[in-house]
């Protein structure tokens, strides 16, 4: 038993089309900040074995101040760590991070126990991941959402062009907005990705309807709760439904999934997820969910986990995918000429013919 978590197994499909079903038996226990001394014990205690004497290939993973099963960020970054930990046959373990403060701490553990891939998932475990690749060159970093302004061969950062991506969702959204009024809920602007989430996502709506009209609000609070705050999320959804909004972007953890669930209760508008298909993390926002603005985080970790125990990590940055999400049970509200339409922007926005508008700061 290791020192985070139990093993369990996953289901991994490509494009991020994934679910996570497991028995309450088999469901990983995570270590939190609130409780570090317990891995650490277990860790030291665990015995080696005698049938091999090489030591398993370790996997470590750091959420930020959002939880594991958050069904959205988290979730999808854990989800590719299971998977490369499948594929080679080891473990996988995480940390859930209850603050900020923790998150030093919360590498070091990984650090301690000898992780030689150790996955930090979000901005804010930014100078902290890069702070810990720098102290231990042999160990493997992989910050998602953590983009590299200097290379170092034991880190690479996982980041992902989101405003392509919420431009293709906007341009559905001014498609198909009937009162010509879109909305977004979205975590902290302190983040970059949400900040081009927002910016891809007004100006997409844009480009399809010239007519239509915005309203985006990010949550006012700071990283420890602007993602975690479900209520805050549902107030502002409704909020937006009231101004005449009837298309509205989640775009922030577990705050987002709140302004979903809330828009799915209502009738007459569509919702739009984020990061991954929420069509299955979030099934609650079935009513509403028309798709969601993905992030592949879950094969961009496992592709860089495996990169790791192959002796070919890149360091540096590396580049995700992005795209829509299948449209499900409402496929028949994206009509064949919209379809068409959102294929030729995603293929104008992959050739650099399309500009987002969004300008990184």
């Amino acid at each position: 038993m290791t020192a985070y978590t139990k093993r369990f197994a996953i289901v991994f499909a490509v494009l991020a089309m994934f679910a996570v079903a497991c028995s309450s038996s088999d469901e990983p226990a995570a270590t939190t900040a609130a409780a570090p001394a317990t891995t650490a014990a277990a860790a030291a205690e665990e015995p080696a074995d005698d049938m091999d004497d090489a030591e398993p290939f370790k996997i470590g993973l750091v959420t930020d101040t959002g939880k594991v099963d958050d069904k959205s960020f988290n979730q999808s970054a854990w989800e590719g760590a299971q998977a490369a930990a499948a594929a080679l046959g080891v473990e996988a373990n995480y940390i859930e991070t209850e603050e900020a403060k923790d998150y030093e701490n919360n590498i070091g553990l990984f650090v301690e126990d000898g992780a030689d891939v150790i996955i930090t998932v979000g901005f804010g475990l930014g100078d902290a991941t890069i702070a810990a690749a720098q102290a231990n060159p042999d160990i493997d970093f992989v910050g998602v959402d953590q983009f590299q302004a200097e290379t170092l061969p034991n880190l690479t950062g996982l980041i992902f062009p989101e405003d392509k991506s919420g431009f293709l969702a906007g341009a559905l959204a001014g498609l198909l907005t009937e009162t010509n009024i879109v909305g977004a809920v979205l975590g902290t602007d302190l983040v970059p990705p949400v900040v081009a989430f927002k910016e891809g996502w007004e100006n997409g709506a844009r480009y399809t309807n010239p007519q239509v009209e915005t309203i985006s609000t990010y949550h006012p609070g700071g990283l420890d709760i602007a993602f975690g705050d479900p209520d805050w999320g549902a107030a502002t959804a409704r909020q937006a439904l009231d101004q005449g909004a009837d298309i509205i972007f989640g775009a922030g953890g577990a705050t987002g999934n709140g302004a979903l669930i809330e828009i799915a209760a209502q009738d007459g508008a569509w919702c739009v997820g984020v990061d991954t298909d929420q069509w299955n993390t979030v099934p609650e926002a079935r009513p509403c969910l028309i798709t969601s603005a993905m992030k592949l985080i879950t094969p961009g970790v496992a592709e860089l986990i495996e990169a790791s125990a192959a002796g070919s990590f890149p360091g540096g940055n590396h580049l995700g995918d992005v795209g829509l999400a299948p449209f499900h049970d409402h496929d028949s509200a994206v009509h064949g000429d919209y379809k068409a339409s959102l294929e030729a922007i995603k293929a104008a926005l992959d050739r650099g013919e399309i500009s987002t508008g969004y300008s990184p700061g």
